[in-house]
């Protein structure tokens, strides 16, 4: 749809009168930038046109004519400063508004006995009564489904942002992408809402005779999973295999995949689908139904898909029914689903009960037991993980088991060998744990040949040679000869170079054991020191990725100091331990010069951390390789605006909660000043919390800091309190 040459004659052509004043002028522009936009990405990307050439021209000379009498109003976004962009994202962080928690998981119906057990607990009243009767035990059951949790964003009724969950607080940005997907909506339908402001589903509008409005909301936040259903899964699988390249693993990796592509126009030949599962209205004066199950029914109203299979139960039994009920159909479903979400249905209860740090107390994800193939083991190999933990693998006749193909399993450690005492061509029984990892579950003793031998663990590493240790009460036996040994390089290698630390785009497993083999690369300092004519001599590697190559190892020298931290794979400092690290020491330096109480003393790390940190840190081939990073140009430590202060623990041991709006600070300032002092900050209020820190218009939770005899600061105690007044 490029700008033909076609002459155009609209009715906004008195552009003489047109100004920067204007209100009308203003909003027209911003409506034709968003026209523009939207049929420039179904031409591009969706490869579908929804009008014709000379009208698409009649949309772009009117915008350019309102800028050109305006020019103060033209910005860099504005489609005709990137005339024929093909669109492609950049994957940019996206800090969530409303934090997207995982879910606790019931692999039983007797957890889900003791999750109820749990409820009635924390609702019940001082002398420990609990109405079993009422709607605490009335639930929503939907089908878990097997994607990507993704965080919606609408102005206005016009999706305008959306983001992957990342590590709950943070994600990725991958609006575009999100675009190609034909069930999520661009534009909101409005709803139904009551004189008092309050939003009904208009079935319920209906049923019950109510008298409404139509609104079309201002502020929405949409929380969904996007899949593949199982249909485009099998085309694209059988499509990749014809073309000689890998298949997916199952539909979710696919799914993963698809929405991570850096040409949105691949995802839309993916086919991906979209669910709706929570909806948060931000606008001022509305009130959204108090029931989970209509909050369903509304987004279905604003014009989202929603799984269509949910139901509304009374009690705990009515899950359970549920659950049973579903579990060999599921299966004929077109999407994949390994389990069932049960949430309470009036969400003022969800208020009540609150959240942990990783999930909400009022929902919970029952996983249906792993399905069971029986196969034979063809050989045991041993696997050497970054840290030297040797992992043995059971190589496998394939066999199909929940939709895949499985060839390999873990068999974890040299006590589950002897446990189970599995053994080279024994029949074993397999499944996958959580319907994703593959494992030996029992060996079948009938089938055993009679010349079977005892299996034998290894004493040395396979990799090196090195004599194996078991260090403290740990299961698994490690190769010690961690800056020696080539299997540990290579692991600490494709770990650095990973999504979740320094995102090196193109720079995979595949390409690092080319590297290795080739002997250019040996750690990570070595990455830096490629260069085209070397990267050349890699088999199959062309001039333009190599300048690829070479471009991502550029960009990743500025990576998050958090990125770095968990990158060096230091043992037990993972993504989210990386975050509190680098939230509390500005750089690598005040990192490694660090005390051990300094480190451990932070909410959430501990002292075993604090040893691993302090312990790496204190081997002279770490600190070369730091200098090394250093002298590479590879960013080591928070930019200005993002360096956490290293204070004084002064709030050591306090819980906090956050409510209402500050003057002086935003809340996730206010909550890194916590943290940065020591304390904790939570989002919901319990008998746990020591302060409840209310700034202007505060909601519930002020009242309930104030039933629970909890102290509450206003912004000036608070400031006070953090030496900022």
């Amino acid at each position: 749809m490029d700008n033909l040459s076609h002459d155009s004659h609209d009715s906004h052509n008195a552009h003489g009168a047109h100004n920067a004043g204007n209100h009308e002028v203003r909003e027209r522009l911003q409506e034709l930038r968003r026209l523009v936009e939207h049929h420039r990405f179904a031409y591009y990307v969706l490869d579908k046109t929804e009008i014709t050439d000379a009208e698409f021209d009649l949309l772009y000379h009117e915008l350019e004519a309102i800028e050109k009498e305006n020019p103060e109003l033209v910005t860099a976004e504005s489609p005709t400063q990137k005339v024929g962009a093909r669109p492609s994202t950049d994957f940019t962080e996206v800090r969530h508004r409303i934090p997207l928690l995982s879910l606790a998981n019931a692999m039983s119906e007797e957890d889900l006995t003791h999750w109820q057990e749990r409820i009635d607990r924390g609702l019940a009243d001082d002398d420990g009564n609990v109405d079993a009767s009422g709607e605490n035990h009335i639930f929503v059951c939907e089908h878990k489904i097997d994607g990507l949790s993704v965080a919606l964003s609408y102005e206005k009724g016009v999706f305008k942002k959306g983001a992957t969950r990342g590590n709950g607080e943070v994600g990725e940005d991958v609006t575009l992408n999100l675009k190609t997907i034909a069930a999520l909506p661009g534009q909101l339908k409005s709803v139904a809402m009551l004189d008092d402001g309050t939003l009904v589903s208009r079935a319920r509008a209906q049923a019950e005779g109510l008298k409404c409005s139509d609104k079309m909301l201002d502020h929405v936040e949409v929380r969904g999973e996007v899949y593949m259903p199982v249909s485009s899964f099998t085309k694209l699988n059988e499509a990749l295999t014809e073309e000689g390249e890998a298949p997916f693993a199952n539909p979710r990796n696919a799914a993963s995949g698809s929405l991570r592509q850096k040409d949105p126009a691949k995802t839309a030949k993916r086919k991906l689908a979209f669910w709706a599962y929570f909806l948060y209205v931000l606008d001022e004066g509305v009130k959204q139904p108090l029931k989970h199950s209509e909050n369903l029914d509304l987004l279905a109203d604003m014009g989202f898909p929603v799984e269509p299979n949910r139901l509304v139960v009374r009690d705990l039994g009515g899950v359970k029914k549920f659950v049973d009920d579903w579990y060999m159909p599921r299966h004929a479903l077109d999407y994949q689903t390994d389990g069932v979400v049960v949430k309470i249905d009036q969400r003022k209860i969800w208020d009540k009960l609150g959240a942990t740090t990783h999930s909400p107390r009022w929902a919970i994800a029952f996983k249906y037991p792993p399905e069971e193939a029986e196969t034979r083991v063809e050989a045991i190999n041993f696997e050497v993980g970054r840290t030297g933990a040797v992992t043995p693998v059971a190589f496998l006749t394939p066999v199909k088991l929940a939709g895949t193909t499985v060839k390999r399993a873990t068999l974890h450690n040299a006590d589950q060998i002897k446990r189970l005492d599995v053994r080279i061509d024994d029949s074993v029984v397999v499944r996958k744990a959580g319907e994703i990892i593959p494992e030996v579950v029992c060996v079948n003793f009938d089938q055993r040949p009679q010349n079977s031998q005892p299996f034998e663990y290894p004493t040395h590493c396979p990799a090196c040679g090195s004599e194996l240790a078991r260090l403290k009460d740990e299961v698994v036996l490690r190769c010690l000869n961690i800056y020696g040994c080539p299997a540990q390089r290579l692991r600490r290698l494709i770990h650095f170079v990973g999504r979740e630390a320094m995102d090196i785009d193109g720079v995979g497993e595949v390409l690092i054991e080319q590297l290795v083999k080739a002997g250019l690369v040996s750690d990570p300092g070595d990455l830096y020191r490629l260069s085209e004519e070397s990267l050349l001599t890699i088999e199959r590697m062309g001039k333009k990725s190599a300048q690829n190559i070479l471009s991502a190892l550029e960009t990743s020298k500025n990576r998050p100091l958090a990125a770095l931290i968990f990158g060096l794979g230091i043992r037990h400092v993972g993504a989210s331990v990386a975050e509190l690290l680098a939230g509390r020491f500005p750089s690598i330096d005040s990192l490694m010069a660090a005390a051990p109480e300094e480190i451990s003393g932070i909410e959430g790390v501990g002292p075993v951390i604090s040893d691993n940190v302090r312990e790496y840190f204190s081997q002279p081939e770490s600190r070369k390789l730091i200098e090394d990073l250093r002298a590479q140009g590879v960013k080591l430590e928070q930019d200005a605006g993002e360096a956490a202060l290293v204070l004084a623990p002064t709030l050591a041991g306090k819980t906090f909660v956050i409510t209402g709006s500050m003057a002086r600070m935003e809340r996730l300032e206010a909550e890194k000043a916590i943290k940065a002092r020591g304390g904790k900050a939570t989002s919901s209020v319990s008998k746990k919390t020591d302060y409840v820190v209310a700034g202007e218009s505060p909601g519930s939770k002020l009242a309930k800091a104030q039933e629970l005899g909890i102290k509450v600061l206003d912004e000036a105690a608070f400031l006070a309190l953090l030496e900022l007044s």
